[in-house]
């Protein structure tokens, strides 16, 4: 199974393309790490952005997205933007959706330490909390 893992932030979401093949994790290499939502008031660029990703993931063989959640109140909360870019890969056909709190994050890396530093993965510091998702949800 190849996921995209992704985190939600102001008006980009954050991807890292993974596998998990008999607890060999493979990092995908991918044309975008970055989908970006330029206008959310914009009918036209919100379904431009749900068309960009799906493209993006159709092409590389995507079958799951894992979002890694936000919370909707308080100083941490996640943006309007945000939540309607959620909205939009939700609703996107042909792909499951997961999500993932940071406590169940937390908890799996307990069980599951990750193997390697985050700068051997040749990813961008930008994409961290994608990849930590990922890699979470993985390892199940």
């Amino acid at each position: 199974m190849k996921i995209c893992a992704i985190e939600l932030k102001s008006n980009e979401a954050n991807l890292c393309l993974l596998s998990n093949e008999q607890g060999l994790f493979e990092i995908h290499e991918c044309r975008a790490q970055k989908v970006m939502l330029v206008d959310s008031l914009d009918n036209e660029q919100m379904k431009n952005f749900q068309f960009t990703f799906k493209k993006l993931m159709d092409d590389y063989q995507v079958t799951d997205l894992v979002i890694r959640t936000r919370e909707m109140k308080g100083k941490f909360s996640g943006s309007a933007i945000g939540f309607k870019m959620e909205a939009a890969l939700q609703l996107t056909e042909g792909l499951k959706v997961h999500f993932m709190t940071g406590n169940d994050i937390k908890e799996k890396l307990k069980r599951n330490p990750l193997a390697i530093d985050f700068k051997s993965t040749g990813l961008r510091q930008f994409q961290e909390n994608a990849f930590v998702t990922g890699y979470a949800f993985l390892s199940k």
